[in-house]
């Protein structure tokens, strides 16, 4: 009786301990969504790692580029429309084109075509 006792209240103690990380680990992952702004940055970082490493060829980058100057342009007409606001249905629609130009992005990185005369790094370099 007294084996099953200890067992039990060691039980007890690794469930509370484990409820605890869960609660403590959940409250951190819940971050806000990056801004507008940030995802701008985080893009123009990817395309340029794909420059520097290789993976994107002069030809995608510079469609990318211009997806991206084309995303900035209507953001603006959009905050000008708005007096510098955007409204929820804008950054809606941002967001929509963000993310087309994040999975472009994603595809050209990933495909065979290569930068002339540069050797692409082994992954995760």
């Amino acid at each position: 009786m007294k084996k099953m006792m200890t067992f039990a209240a060691a039980a007890l103690i690794s469930i509370s301990a484990f409820a605890q990380t869960s609660t403590t680990t959940t409250g951190t992952t819940n971050q806000t969504p990056p801004t507008i702004q940030q995802r701008k940055a985080n893009q123009q970082a990817r395309i340029a790692q794909g420059v520097k490493s290789g993976q994107l060829t002069a030809g995608e980058t510079a469609k990318l580029e211009k997806k991206e100057a084309g995303i900035n342009k209507e953001e603006r007409g959009m905050r000008q429309a708005n007096g510098g606001k955007l409204t929820q249905t804008d950054r809606k629609a941002i967001n929509q084109q963000q993310n087309t130009v994040s999975r472009q992005i994603y595809k050209d990185k990933h495909n065979n075509a290569t930068q002339p005369g540069v050797t692409p790094a082994a992954p995760g370099k």
